[in-house]
C-alpha cells in the first residue's frame, strides 16, 4: 500500500454476460478507492472472431500499489469465470497507466500501442494525446 494516492487508468471489456460482469466489476472496483467510469461502448471484436464487446474505462484513485491493483484485477477476472485463451471473455480489466496526477501518468508498456477499444472510453475521462482517435467513428453507448 502507498502512503500517497495513485491514479490508475483502467480498461474494461466483456463479450460474455456483459451486464452481469460489468455490474460485478464496477462494484468491486468502486471498493478500491474513488472511481469515475466512462460510458460503456459496444465495439466489434478486434479480430472479427467472437461477439461484440462492451468496453469502458475508469480512473481509480487509490492508496494501493500498481502490483496490488493488478493482482486484484486478475482475481476479479478469475471470479467472473475468465478462461484463457478464449474468444468468449467474461471480463478483461487492464491497468493502462498510473501516476500521481493525470499530467504525470506512466503508460503500461505491455499495453502499447493502445487499441481503439481502449482509447475511445478512456478519452472520455482523460484527454491525453496518446488517446486521440478518429472522432467520426461512432459506436453505440450501452445503458445499464
Amino acid at each position: 500500500m502507498n502512503a500517497t494516492e495513485t491514479i490508475f487508468a483502467l480498461a474494461l471489456a466483456s463479450n460474455l454476460k456483459q451486464q452481469q460482469n460489468f455490474t460485478f466489476a464496477y462494484q468491486q472496483i468502486a471498493g478500491l478507492g474513488t472511481v469515475e467510469f466512462s460510458p460503456i461502448y459496444e465495439i466489434p471484436c478486434r479480430d472479427g472472431i467472437g461477439a461484440d464487446y462492451w468496453n469502458s474505462a475508469c480512473l481509480l484513485k487509490s492508496r494501493l500499489s500498481v502490483d496490488e491493483v493488478t493482482e486484484i484485477l486478475k482475481k476479479l477476472e478469475a471470479q467472473s469465470g475468465r478462461v484463457r485463451p478464449s474468444h468468449q471473455i467474461s471480463l478483461d480489466i487492464d491497468v493502462i497507466a498510473w501516476g500521481e496526477t493525470l499530467d504525470r501518468m506512466q503508460f503500461n508498456p505491455k499495453k502499447l500501442p493502445l487499441a481503439l477499444d481502449v482509447k475511445i472510453p478512456l478519452y472520455d475521462l482523460w484527454q491525453h494525446a496518446d488517446l486521440t482517435y478518429l472522432q467520426s467513428m461512432h459506436y453505440p453507448v450501452i445503458t445499464m
